[in-house]
């Protein structure tokens, strides 16, 4: 049987402050090692959702990049979460993806929070991405991304079996993020793992956490409150492939074509 141990990191975040934010986390995952597969830190993980760019922005390879690398192997797991990268004068919330190896790639968050004015210091991606690790194909996106399902979805040219989402979602829409989050798993046929951060930020934004790991029915298989808190979850493929094939939806799926 194949599994995935997933371990949701859901903690309050120093406002814009890298280096504190890195030593808690380490400390808090580093007895993990070699017990989890896959550790999902929130977005903008170093700093906060904060639009200080210019001051806070890590260039391509920068410290918060090699800390990603370093903390993959020695985890033995695949760690992933955002962080605001700055890359030849533009600005990017940019969701990293390490691993045991080395290797790092990255996918620049695509729909910018305009009622955060994001768009107004960002620069927006393009195209979501799969990749497999460890015998599952997995999709990581970054918050406003899951309120916009046709981007999410599973199609021919972006299989996944696990859709993840990292975020700063406020705690005055914390409904939305429950209900999204279980649409997009019963939609995609797919788990769901949703990270959020807990505790009030530097501008006085409070965040409610609820950071879940959610089935292909949209059954919760683990969720996290208003705490801080380390939340594990085993994803079973066996389980997804047997449903997918009692039930193909995706058959049905409408096709469609995304502008890049």
């Amino acid at each position: 049987m194949t599994a995935l141990r997933v371990t949701l990191v859901q903690q309050p975040l120093v406002w814009q402050q890298a280096l504190d934010n890195r030593r808690h986390l380490e400390a808090l995952l580093r007895p993990l090692a070699g017990h989890t597969d896959l550790v999902v830190l929130p977005e903008t993980f170093t700093t906060g959702f904060s639009m200080e760019v210019e001051a806070l922005a890590e260039p391509e390879g920068g410290t918060s990049t090699q800390w990603l690398r370093e903390l993959a192997r020695t985890l033995d797991a695949a760690v992933t979460g955002s962080l605001i990268s700055a890359v030849a004068g533009r600005f990017y919330n940019r969701l990293m993806w390490a691993q045991p190896d080395g290797s790092v790639r990255y996918y620049d968050k695509r729909h910018l929070f305009r009622m955060g004015r994001e768009h107004e210091h960002f620069t927006a991606g393009r195209l979501a991405w799969s990749l497999n690790w460890r015998g599952f194909s997995i999709c990581p996106l970054v918050c406003y991304d899951l309120r916009f399902p046709v981007f999410s979805r599973r199609r021919p040219e972006l299989e996944y079996d696990v859709l993840v989402y990292v975020a700063n979602w406020p705690a005055a829409r914390a409904t939305a993020w429950q209900q999204l989050l279980r649409a997009r798993a019963i939609e995609n046929q797919a788990y769901v793992l949703g990270v959020n951060r807990v505790g009030v930020d530097g501008l006085g934004v409070a965040y409610a956490g609820d950071s879940a790991a959610i089935d292909f029915l949209g059954r919760t298989l683990v969720q996290g409150g208003e705490a801080p808190a380390l939340l594990n979850a085993t994803l079973e493929a066996d389980a997804l492939a047997a449903f997918r094939a009692s039930f193909p939806a995706h058959l049905d799926a409408d096709r469609f074509t995304l502008e890049p």
